[in-house]
């Protein structure tokens, strides 16, 4: 079939215009409501089913569907003029989790160190793009906040940002095929949040409740199995059984860590995970370990809302800075039940310092744990070691996955690729 001159000048043109970029301000696309904390003296406010967002939350998947804290229709009613009703976009406004980005559908609220993007005009523009934008800009919201002795984006400034928009139509490609990716990310995490919940449920049964299978198969506590009172550490263990303490089952390797600035990252990109204390900050392009390891924060950010520890089970060749210790167990032990063995310890009884906490090495080893006899700690490593390495497997896949995510970001933001119907 011919076409007309006119009908291809139609055509270009329209091309053109899908392609064109308007700048927009975020106050122009939607609203932005900086968050509030209810008053955390009442009791009454806290532990309902109204998700109430911090930092640590967008740490995660790019869509929150559950947070470490919650609070009631009381607690949310209190703070009713900073809370959230439906699609949001959520960005972390101050210190280092400036620039995290997540988005949200349900009904929440989020404490003031985050901004969130609410009421979009959906005839101009796809929440889900604003998201995506964002994401690729951290290092730009860093540049443009306040720093005293903290960066912080005030509200004021985070509104007037200027945003490229082209046409819905490109929006919506762009969006769907990274959404894509994110979707089949979270997938990964929903799995790996089960098998982990799994294995932590097995471990409380065999080594919180002691009903671990007996010489008979039967459970030991429930079936009569005989306690003592163990003073190191204040609890009654079967008996025979002994304590140890973390130094005697792990091999401490922090010596050999190395932290690389952000422009030393930059000129090192690649495809090896860079951990921190409380998880992948980059990839750089050759690892400093390779092998089974089970990371504990050191500095920074240490415990989480139940004030345990915050560990990493991870695998492979790597890079780790110095904000995180590095273990590998020994003895007998294997990284899963090392996990699961520190995630009991109390940082209260481990840290250093008010503000700025610490957990040195010193503390970690001399900490006293329960010593798991050997042939019952073998059954328990066999029964869950198949779930450890599926974890291990899904981990892997999402770093790719994201790096792929990464990688076609900037390229469809800027234009320098396009998707076709």
């Amino acid at each position: 079939m011919q076409w007309s001159s006119r009908v291809m000048l139609r055509l270009l043109i329209e091309n053109i215009l899908d392609r064109r970029n308007v700048f927009m301000k975020i106050k122009d696309i939607g609203r932005v409501v900086t968050g509030k904390t209810p008053l955390t003296g009442v009791n009454e406010y806290y532990g309902g089913n109204i998700m109430f967002i911090s930092p640590s939350d967008l740490h995660g998947d790019y869509l929150i569907e559950k947070s470490e804290k919650t609070i009631t229709e009381e607690g949310l009613k209190s703070i009713e003029s900073n809370s959230i009703d439906g699609i949001s976009v959520l960005t972390g406004c101050i210190g280092w989790d400036m620039g995290n980005v997540a988005m949200c559908n349900s009904r929440c609220a989020t404490n003031q160190q985050i901004n969130a993007i609410i009421d979009f005009n959906h005839k101009l523009v796809d929440p889900r793009y604003v998201y995506y934008w964002l994401k690729g800009k951290k290092d730009y919201l860093f540049s443009i906040a306040s720093v005293t002795r903290t960066p912080i984006l005030s509200k004021s400034v985070f509104e007037n940002i200027d945003i490229p928009l082209p046409s819905l139509k490109i929006q919506e490609r762009v969006t769907k095929l990274l959404s894509l990716i994110d979707e089949k990310i979270r997938k990964n995490h929903q799995i790996n949040d089960y098998l982990e919940e799994m294995a932590k449920t097995i471990y409380d049964y065999w080594f919180v409740q002691f009903d671990f299978p007996d010489e008979n198969g039967n459970p030991y506590k429930s079936s009569g199995g005989k306690m003592i009172f163990c003073k190191e550490l204040n609890r009654n263990i079967p008996q025979n059984w002994e304590y140890t303490s973390v130094g005697n089952i792990t091999k401490c390797l922090d010596s050999d860590r190395i932290p690389l600035s952000s422009h030393q990252r930059e000129e090192m990109k690649g495809t090896i995970p860079y951990y921190g204390a409380t998880g992948i900050m980059d990839y750089v392009n050759r690892p400093i370990f390779s092998g089974d390891f089970v990371l504990l924060a050191e500095d920074g950010s240490v415990m989480d809302d139940n004030g345990n520890p915050i560990l990493q089970r991870i695998s492979g060749d790597v890079w780790i800075n110095n904000h995180t210790h590095v273990l590998q167990p020994v003895n007998g032990y294997s990284c899963r039940l090392l996990y699961l063995l520190l995630k009991n310890i109390p940082v209260s009884m481990i840290k250093t310092g008010s503000i700025q906490l610490k957990i040195n090495q010193a503390n970690l080893n001399s900490y006293n744990i329960l010593n798991i006899p050997k042939e019952i700690r073998t059954q328990f490593i066999n029964q869950i070691e198949p779930m450890d390495t599926k974890i291990i497997q899904l981990q892997k896949e999402n770093n790719i996955l994201v790096q792929t995510r990464d990688w076609l970001l900037p390229i469809l933001m800027n234009g320098q690729a396009t998707i076709e119907d």
